[in-house]
């Protein structure tokens, strides 16, 4: 019995699980066998080879809307702890979104679009450096770190924010636009979509954005340590992919007395033309510097995978 074998048995249970947990009635998910022993186990051997003793190694997983970057992630989470017996913790980007109040100063202060989280500029950048700095440090003391809830689209209350009792072996940071790079000034002219060019006729949001990914969030996400890649075919099976995630959120929050800020489909649509600029530069530019690019099919699968020396 090779590694990857034994290492699939004993994962097998929590992992199946975890996915059961994720389907609705509808949506069943396909080739989950496969994509453990030829695509996740593999990679956690290749994670767990990388990770240092001395600090935490830190894994950005990135992918557009609705690839899966939250299903990997766990799968990834449950795997390196389970049969690797690596301290792992995991968040999202998306958990250090400005507060709904923070993102409506901005939006005055600078441009409407701000209002709309989601892009580099609407995180709180400190908190996020000071969680890398905090898990590295040697006198590593214990620590809250903020958790969002989009239902509601806005930060949670502080006594359910997570809470980060002892230093990580692995910390998986993951989202959308981690380890994204700014591009050229010169790109930023030409509109996109029909937001920019209605929304932003003057350049201003865009080039705020951009001016974020080359100053604070370059020194945020020089300090990961590899970067995997989920990448998608096209940036309209993203938005398909995108409603389907929207309509899980809305069925998981109906019973609920919070006031929900679930979104129609015309508004996912608006929405996604907000990441569009970015999550396009990063198909033409990411698999140049990931680690590991996980190809996606239609359907939603990984179908190769690519690994850099």
């Amino acid at each position: 019995m090779n590694t990857a074998s034994e290492c699939f048995d004993k994962v097998k249970i929590d992992c199946f699980k975890f996915i059961k947990s994720q389907e609705t009635s509808k949506e069943k998910f396909k080739g989950k066998e496969k994509m453990l022993k030829s695509f996740l186990i593999p990679a956690c051997f290749w994670i767990s080879s990388k990770s240092k003793s001395k600090h935490p190694f830190f894994l950005g997983l990135v992918g557009g809307q609705g690839t899966g970057k939250t299903t990997t992630s766990s799968i990834l989470e449950i795997i390196l702890k389970k049969y690797f017996k690596l301290n792992v913790f995991k968040i999202s980007i998306d958990d250090f979104y400005k507060t709904r109040k923070e993102r409506l100063n901005l939006s005055k202060k600078i441009h409407p679009l701000l209002m709309t989280r989601g892009v580099p500029g609407t995180h709180d950048i400190n908190i996020m450096l000071d969680f890398f700095k905090k898990s590295k440090s040697r006198n590593f003391k214990p620590f809250k770190l903020p958790k969002f809830n989009k239902a509601i689209d806005d930060r949670c209350k502080k006594n359910q924010w997570y809470t980060l009792k002892k230093r990580p072996d692995v910390i998986i940071f993951e989202g959308w636009c981690v380890g994204a790079k700014a591009e050229k000034n010169s790109t930023l002219k030409k509109s996109i979509n029909s937001m920019e060019k209605s929304k932003d006729t003057k350049l201003i949001w865009r080039k705020y954005v951009n001016n974020e990914l080359k100053s604070k969030y370059k020194k945020l996400y020089d300090q990961l340590d590899c970067l995997i890649y989920l990448k998608a075919q096209s940036f309209s099976l993203l938005q398909k992919w995108r409603l389907i995630q929207e309509k899980k959120l809305w069925l998981k929050n109906k019973s609920k007395k919070t006031k929900n800020k679930i979104m129609t489909k015309e508004d996912v649509l608006s929405f996604m033309q907000t990441y569009q600029r970015v999550t396009q530069n990063m198909f033409k530019f990411a698999p140049k510097y990931a680690s590991i690019i996980f190809n996606l099919n239609s359907d939603h699968q990984i179908k190769s995978a690519i690994y850099k020396k």
